[in-house]
């Protein structure tokens, strides 16, 4: 009865295509934005977890004196430093083609030459669970090491924070944004499917119809409409997010520095809380419309 009724009132033929093509559209986006919070977060969580137990030494070149035989002297001290402190699981310099590959964002693929007075980076790890007292470790490098510089990467992890805080709040935005637009959307098409088949609604009114009745049968059809036009765009935003993950396979390189833009298979199911969310948003607002209208004429 609900869907007969309802068809009545709002026929699919005249006024549901475009409100359905909004409502697609609208969750698209949404799931755009969602599947970028979820990357943004992967991302940062794996950055930080990979900077977490790491420490990186940076030896500077002396300005002074033969700078390579003082670079691999400082480089040999700081080593033995790294070494015999308690916590410090391993420590090794990079080699030349890590350090090449560090700087070939930069620079280009071989674009290092002797020239460049390239500092020599010291790469230690930290024993699970243990911690470094990082003042007295820096202390004690810079006096066996003048030219050394110890990095712990917690102002790198606080920043890869704060970035995937931002990215996380925007796409919340841009959700909250959707939301109420596709509330505008349905509170509007339900207005004027109302006003269109005004005689409609009274002569329902006159039988004995309550408001809660033709709210009901209108809903109903505002719940399917938007669910179905919702998975719909859905499905393609989580179309693209899979094809993003197959453009290395047809040549195309990933951007330096920037995560995958593609989602899990383990991720794809809560873009599934787009239609649901959505179509939730679509009943109520139409409820909500056609009792207040309905509601002011009666």
């Amino acid at each position: 009865m609900r869907e007969s009724v309802g068809s009545y009132i709002l026929p699919r033929d005249k006024g549901a295509a475009p409100l359905d093509f909004v409502i697609a559209v609208m969750a698209f986006l949404a799931a755009l934005a969602l599947g970028a919070s979820l990357i943004a977060d992967r991302a940062a969580l794996g950055w930080q977890e990979g900077l977490a137990a790491k420490l990186t030494v940076q030896v500077l070149p002396p300005e002074q004196g033969s700078a390579q035989d003082g670079l691999n002297a400082e480089t040999t001290a700081a080593l033995a430093v790294l070494n015999a402190t308690p916590g410090i699981a391993h420590a090794a310099p990079l080699s030349d083609a890590q350090t090449d590959a560090l700087v070939a964002p930069w620079i280009g693929k071989g674009g290092l030459t002797a020239d460049i007075p390239l500092p020599r980076l010291i790469d230690a790890s930290i024993v699970p669970g243990e911690s470094i007292d990082i003042p007295a470790l820096t202390a004690r490098l810079k006096q066996a090491a003048p030219h050394a510089l110890l990095d712990d990467h917690s102002r790198w992890m606080a920043r890869l924070g704060a970035l995937a805080d931002g990215v996380r709040y925007s796409a919340y935005g841009i959700l909250l944004l959707i939301a109420l637009a596709t509330a505008a959307a349905v509170s509007f098409a339900t207005r004027a499917g109302l006003d269109a088949h005004h005689e409609m609604v009274a002569l329902l009114h006159q039988m004995g119809a309550r408001s809660g009745f033709i709210a009901r049968a209108v809903e109903w059809h505002y719940l399917v409409s938007a669910l179905l036009a919702a998975l719909l765009g859905t499905v393609l935003a989580a179309a693209l997010f899979l094809a993003a993950g197959g453009l290395e396979s047809v040549g195309v390189e990933a951007v330096p520095f920037l995560p995958p833009l593609a989602l899990k298979w383990t991720e794809i199911p809560w873009l599934l809380t787009v239609p649901a969310v959505t179509a939730l948003i679509a009943w109520a607002t139409a409820r909500i419309s056609v009792l207040s209208v309905v509601r002011a004429i009666y």
